[in-house]
C-alpha cells in the first residue's frame, strides 16, 4: 500500500513536470520523448526555459580581491614551507591530476585555416596576403617555422609527396605545408584535440601535451598518482595510443606508478538551445536541439572520482623548462590546503563536543573571518547558542579549493573578486568580465581595479573530516550559468552553459586564493604560442 503511494506520487510530480513544459514551452509528448531518450531529467528543461525568459542576474562585485585583501602571498621561507608540508604529507593521500582535454585544437589554428580559405595561390604571394588581411600571426608562424615541433615531419612529408617542392616559389611552399599540417589524413592537426598534438622538441623525441602531464605528474607523487583525462569518446584512442608509449618510460626513471583514467561529458548534462524569442529552437527535422553544457559540466565528473586531492589545470598549460621550478608552486598551493584543511576538521571535531564553550564558539567564528575571510553575518549574537553552533558546522563543513591567482598582464578570463549575494553576503569568487554588468560605472571600475587573474590552477579537498565524499553537487549556484549567443545551419539560437567549472560549480565551497608566479601560465591558445621561450627547447636539445 505504501509502496503504491510512493509510486502514485512520483507520476504525479512527473505528470507535473510534463504539464508544466507543455505551457512553458510548447513542449509536445514528442518531445518529451526525446529529452527522455537522452537522459536529461525534466527539471533541468524547465529550470534552463524559465532561465532563458528571466534572464541570468550580473554578478554584485563588492571589490577586487588584492593581495592582502583576499589574496595570499607566501614569501620563499612560507614557500618552501608549505611544499615540503605536502611532500610530508603525500603519501597519506589518494592524489588525482583532473585535466579537461577534451578541446579541439581547431581555435590554436584558426589564422592558418582563414589563409588556406581566403589565400589566391595562383594570383598573390604570401606577403601579399598578409598585407591585405594585416595578418600578422601567419606572419610570426611564418618566421619561427622552423621552430615548431612538428616542422620537420610535415615538411618531410611535402618533399616526398612533392619532390619538385623545394624549387616552388615560396608562397606555393608554405600554402601546401599549411594545407598538410591542418587537413591531410598523416596530420589534420585542425580536427584533432590539443592535448595530443607535439608541442615540445626534445633532443630524443617530441612530446604532446598529455605526455608533459604525464612528466609533470611525477612531482606529486611518492610512489603513484593519478591522472584524469576528460576527452570526447570518438578522441579517446588517440590518448590512450600516446600514454601507452609514453607511460612505461616515466614510470619506469623515476619508479612510480601513473594510473590514467578517462571520462566524457555525460549527455544528460546537455542543454536545450531556444530561438531569440525564447521558443524552442529546432532543427530540419522539427526535432529539438540540444548543446553541451559547457565545462561546468565536469563537476560531475569530477564528482565521481574517489581522492583525497584533486589537482585541476588546462591540457595546455606545460612547460618544457624549468618544470621543477613551477612545480613547487602547486605543491606549495596544496601544502596550503592540507594545512588549512587540517585545522577546519580540528575545528569541527570540537564544535561537535558538547562541552564545547562560548569562548570557543567565540575562537571558531573569528578563525572563519581571519583564516577564510567569512564574516559573520549581523544577527550572529543574537542567535541561541545550538544555533551558533549549527551555522558554524554549516560554513566550515564544505570543499575546499585553492586556486592559485596570477597578476593581470592582460591575458583574458575570470579573476578573483569579493561578491554579494542575494542574501547579502561577501565571499571570494571567481568572476568572469561576461558575469559584471558593464553598464553599471561602479561595476566596471571595479572589473577595471582587478589585479589578478584565473590560471586555471587549482588544489581540492574533496572528502570531509569523517573521510567521506562531499556531494559536490549540492555546492553549486545555479544561478551563475551562461546565456551565449550561437547559430546553427545560418539561425540565429541562443544556448545556455551551466555554471563553470571553477565559478558558479564551486561557488559555495570555502576558497582561498594565493598569488603564483606569471612562470606558472604557459597555455598555449595558438600555435604561435610554442614559439614562447618556455616552449621552446633547451640549450643540447
Amino acid at each position: 500500500m505504501e509502496e503504491n503511494l510512493k509510486q502514485s506520487g512520483t507520476s504525479d510530480i512527473i505528470h507535473k513536470l510534463e504539464d508544466n513544459l507543455i505551457k512553458l514551452g510548447g513542449l509536445s509528448s514528442k518531445d518529451i520523448s526525446q529529452i527522455r531518450d537522452r537522459n536529461i531529467p525534466l527539471e533541468n528543461i524547465e529550470n534552463q526555459l524559465n532561465i532563458f525568459k528571466k534572464g541570468i542576474a550580473k554578478v554584485q562585485l563588492d571589490r577586487a580581491a588584492k593581495v592582502g585583501d583576499g589574496i595570499n602571498k607566501l614569501d620563499n621561507s612560507e614557500l618552501e614551507y608549505y611544499s615540503a608540508y605536502f611532500d610530508k604529507e603525500k603519501s597519506h593521500q589518494r592524489i588525482i591530476r583532473f585535466i579537461p582535454a577534451s578541446g579541439a585544437a581547431s581555435r590554436m589554428f584558426k589564422f592558418l585555416s582563414e589563409f588556406l580559405n581566403d589565400f589566391d595561390l595562383g594570383n598573390e604571394s604570401i606577403n601579399a596576403y598578409i598585407n591585405r588581411t594585416n595578418c600578422k600571426d601567419l606572419r610570426t608562424f611564418l618566421a619561427g617555422i622552423e621552430k615548431f615541433p612538428f616542422y620537420k615531419p610535415v615538411i618531410k612529408l611535402l618533399y616526398q609527396m612533392h619532390p619538385e617542392a623545394e624549387s616552388w616559389e615560396t608562397s606555393q611552399r608554405y600554402y601546401h605545408f599549411i594545407k598538410l599540417l591542418l587537413q591531410s589524413d598523416e596530420f589534420g592537426y585542425a580536427n584533432k584535440p590539443k592535448g595530443v598534438l607535439p608541442f615540445h622538441k626534445y633532443k630524443s623525441h617530441t612530446a604532446t601535451a598529455v605526455e608533459e602531464h604525464l612528466a609533470e605528474s611525477v612531482f606529486y607523487t611518492n610512489d603513484s598518482v593519478g591522472l584524469h583525462l576528460t576527452v570526447s569518446e570518438n578522441h579517446r584512442y588517440m590518448f590512450e595510443d600516446i600514454i601507452q608509449h609514453a607511460k612505461k618510460k616515466i614510470e619506469k626513471e623515476n619508479n612510480i606508478k601513473i594510473f590514467t583514467t578517462f571520462s566524457y561529458q555525460d549527455k544528460s548534462t546537455d542543454t536545450i538551445a531556444v530561438n531569440p524569442d525564447n521558443s524552442p529552437f529546432r532543427d530540419d527535422d522539427e526535432q529539438l536541439v540540444f548543446r553541451p553544457g559547457g565545462h561546468g559540466a565536469l563537476i560531475q565528473n569530477m564528482d565521481n572520482l574517489d581522492a583525497d586531492i584533486i589537482f585541476i589545470q588546462n591540457i595546455d598549460n606545460v612547460i618544457q623548462k624549468n618544470v621543477e621550478d613551477v612545480s613547487i608552486y602547486k605543491k606549495a598551493l596544496c601544502g596550503v590546503m592540507l594545512e588549512l584543511q587540517q585545522k577546519i576538521f580540528k575545528t569541527l571535531i570540537e564544535l561537535k563536543k558538547k562541552d564545547i564553550t562560548d569562548q570557543q564558539i567565540e575562537e571558531v567564528a573569528n578563525f572563519i573571518a581571519d583564516e577564510l575571510g567569512i564574516t559573520r553575518s549581523d544577527d550572529f549574537e543574537m542567535y541561541t547558542r545550538e544555533n551558533k553552533i549549527d551555522k558554524l558546522l554549516k560554513i566550515l563543513d564544505r570543499p575546499i579549493r585553492v586556486c592559485g591567482m596570477v597578476k593581470n598582464e592582460g591575458e583574458p578570463g575570470g579573476g578573483p573578486f569579493w561578491t554579494i549575494d542575494k542574501r547579502g553576503n561577501i565571499t571570494l569568487q571567481i568572476v568572469e568580465s561576461s558575469q559584471v554588468d558593464i553598464e553599471n560605472e561602479q561595476q566596471k571600475e571595479i572589473l577595471k581595479s582587478a589585479t589578478h587573474f584565473n590560471p586555471v590552477d587549482l588544489v581540492c579537498g574533496t572528502k570531509n573530516y569523517k573521510g567521506e565524499k562531499f556531494s559536490l553537487a549540492k555546492y553549486i549556484d545555479p544561478e551563475r550559468g551562461f546565456i551565449v549567443d550561437k547559430s546553427k545551419n545560418g539561425k540565429r539560437l541562443k544556448g545556455y552553459e551551466l555554471p563553470g567549472l571553477w565559478n558558479g560549480a564551486m561557488a559555495k565551497w570555502i576558497t582561498v586564493f594565493v598569488e603564483v608566479p606569471l612562470i606558472t601560465f604557459n597555455p598555449v591558445k595558438t600555435v604561435n604560442d610554442l614559439l614562447k621561450p618556455t616552449h621552446q627547447p633547451q640549450s643540447g636539445y
